[in-house]
Parts: C-alpha cells; structure tokens; sequence
C-alpha cells in the first residue's frame, strides 16, 4: 500500500523542500499551488525519474478565497499525511492593512486549513495513525511589529493545533506545528543585507535556518518515530525564542 501525503504550498521554498524529502522516504505525493504550476511540474519532472515507485498528483486550489479547502478536497483520495506549508505574509502598520488583506491571510493560514482538515477527517482516520502538521512561526509565539496580522494568523494556527490535537486524538490523528525562526526563503528577500546581519546576531546559532532543516522536522514527526507527540508546538530558531 502507497503511503500519501498531501503539500500545501509544494512550489514554494519551505513546500518544496518537504516534498523533497517526503518522496526520499517513499511517501507518494499530491503537491498544491494555487498559480505556480511550472514549478510543480519541475518537481514533478525531477522527483519521478529519481524516484519511480512513488505517485506525484498536482492539485490546485485558492486558499485567499472562500471555498479554497471544497476547491483542494475534491482533488484528494486516500490521504495519511496533510502539511500546510503556504500562504503569504504582510509587512507594514496595523494602521495602514487594507482589510482585504486582513481577509486573505485568514482564509490563507486559517479558515482554509481549517475546513480542509475537517473534509479530510474522514479520510485521515482511514489510517492507522495519521498526521496533521501546520508550519506555523515564531511570531505566532513572540509576536512582531509590522506583521502584526500574520503573528496573528500564525498564532491561531498554533492554537487550533493545541484545541484539534485533543479533538482527534481518538481517530488517532497526531496534530503538531513547528514554528520556525528565520528561514533562509525568498520571504526574507524584503530585508537589506546589513537587517539581515543585524537578525543573525541576535539568533544564537549566528545563522538563518534553511528550508532543509524544516522538512527534516516534518519528516520525522511524519515518520512513526513520534507518534506518542501531539499538540505541541516545536521551535526551530537556532536558538532566537526560547
């Protein structure tokens, strides 16, 4: 029997990278994007030829708009594994956030993950043991200034994560996030290089984290090597949020 996982976000540099190293440990794969279909079809390209015993099925959907999670459902079949690894961010004042951003972070990060996870539920429990993971942030813990509405969102997430993991612990479906610091992505791109530095020195380990690192964690939370962990909320920050 085929193990598979769904990817939320599989074109961007954190979702790409898990699906990397999902298909390294034989999981098949459906791999989400909402425009970025030619980087999933590279992906797709690669990863087939490396790995031939494994399925790889593009699925898209629109997650900043309402009915993004009916939209993703319905393109899914037998699943054990969901990873929400998309959605945007937003920086600048509280003050000057347009509401209609306010509104697409929400559904992006929260409403429809949410709603996906509940038209999966079903699905999910088909499995021995099944897994939900969220990449939350550390500002979902922290906070920050100027990403006032994405700590939120993220914040939710952890959130629903602590609430759903009580939920479903009985269908045996394992809810965790691992909430990263500052991840080497194109994310990142807006800040000067001398902002950067300013960051890393004050991050113990001195570093950024890469996108590698967090789909090692996803891998073994995914693994069967820890199924006795739900609820949690894991730190990857070298350091920076203790």
């Amino acid at each position: 029997m085929k193990k598979f996982a769904l990817v939320i976000g599989a074109s961007g540099a954190i979702g790409s990278a898990i699906v990397k190293r999902l298909a390294e440990d034989g999981w098949s794969l459906y791999l989400h994007y909402f425009k970025s279909r030619n980087k999933v079809d590279i992906l797709i390209e690669e990863l087939s030829s490396t790995y031939p015993q494994i399925e790889l099925i593009p699925v898209q959907a629109d997650f900043s708009k309402d009915g993004g999670a009916e939209q993703l459902a319905q393109q899914i079949f037998s699943v054990q594994a969901v990873i929400f690894a998309g959605g945007t961010a937003y920086y600048g004042l509280l003050e000057d956030t347009p509401s209609s951003v306010i509104d697409q972070l929400w559904k992006e990060h929260v409403q429809n993950p949410i709603r996906l996870i509940a038209l999966l539920s079903n699905k999910l429990r088909q499995n021995e043991v099944s897994y939900c993971i969220f990449i939350g942030s550390i500002w979902g813990e922290a906070g920050a200034a100027n990403e006032t509405i994405y700590a939120t969102v993220k914040g939710a997430q952890h959130a629903f994560v602590k609430a759903y993991a009580k939920e479903a612990a009985g269908q045996r479906t394992l809810v965790n996030a691992i909430a990263p610091g500052f991840i080497d992505t194109e994310m990142n791109n807006h800040l000067l290089e001398e902002e950067k530095q300013a960051l890393f020195d004050d991050i113990p380990l001195q570093r950024p984290g890469k996108p590698q690192e967090v789909a090692d964690f996803v891998a073994f939370y995914i693994s069967g090597q820890a199924d006795y962990v739900t609820g949690q909320i894991i730190r990857l920050n070298g350091g920076w949020y203790i």
